[in-house]
């Protein structure tokens, strides 16, 4: 599949509102009018309490088709592609963008083995994929999140939820994305592995160009990826900087400052 490089910047959100399909006669509103741009080779955390739509942007950003969650309004372009009704496109905004969910440690395929995990991305699109190739990038995806090689023939289960959320984080790394979108990606990992992950990200970003999505309600990320930080609650935008100590807030956003103090 060939890559495209036509958008000016990595994202752009206008006035982006997601709803959430529920079993009673209403859906709820989960996100509603966010507006930023995200340049390419930049970061961007986004912050907020529990139920803040913070995951459900996340996912349509990356273009995940999760059950009930719908644009309903606004707009936004992930590289140049619309994620409201994008058609044809949606196949290449998933190949675009790499997405680690939050419980994506938790739901690798259990009877594949870890080297058939991470490279599935590519087999999923090309079946005639280079096999021997392909060994090389899921063996050097497992070095560079230090797992060991080992680690390829194993299945999920036996792995450690450590483990298994580096597995997941290569996994979203695999197709080398122009975006990384990332819920909550450090789970799991002790120091020494987080620094590892978040060299990863980092190494992107300067080689390639890799923008970032990351969820995180941990100023020491946002610091680590010179992140800017969108601040959501209840949906709505309350506060939006470059790092945890220039935020712009909302009036109404004042009092959640302790959700991003150090």
């Amino acid at each position: 599949m060939t890559r495209r490089r036509d958008a000016d910047v990595a994202i752009r959100c206008t006035d982006l509102s997601i709803a959430r399909a529920t079993r009673g006669s209403h859906d709820i509103r989960v996100v509603d009018g966010v507006t930023f741009t995200l340049p390419h080779a930049a970061t961007l955390a986004i912050m907020g309490p529990t139920g803040a739509g913070k995951s459900s942007l996340a996912a349509v950003l990356a273009g995940s088709e999760e059950f009930g969650l719908a644009v309903v309004g606004g707009t936004a372009e992930v590289e140049g592609i619309a994620v409201r009704r994008p058609g044809r496109a949606h196949r290449l905004h998933t190949y675009l963008a790499g997405y680690l969910s939050q419980t994506a440690g938790k739901r690798l395929p259990a009877r594949l083995t870890v080297s058939e995990v991470i490279g599935e991305p590519i087999t999923s699109r090309d079946r005639r994929a280079n096999s021997r190739a392909l060994a090389v990038r899921v063996a050097t995806l497992l070095d560079e999140l230090m797992l060991p090689l080992g680690a390829a023939a194993k299945y999920p289960y036996e792995l450690s939820a450590g483990m298994r959320q580096r597995v997941a984080f290569a996994r979203a790394l695999v197709l080398e994305p122009r975006l990384f979108v990332a819920d909550e990606p450090f789970a799991n990992m002790d120091i020494e592995v987080r620094r590892a992950a978040r060299d990863a990200i980092l190494r992107r970003r300067d080689a390639t160009g890799m923008s970032a999505v990351v969820v995180t309600n941990e100023p020491d990320v946002v610091r680590d990826l010179s992140a800017e930080v969108l601040v959501l609650r209840a949906g709505h935008t309350i506060a939006y900087g470059h790092s945890t100590d220039d935020l712009l807030w909302t009036p109404s956003g004042e009092a959640d400052r302790r959700l991003v103090s150090s």
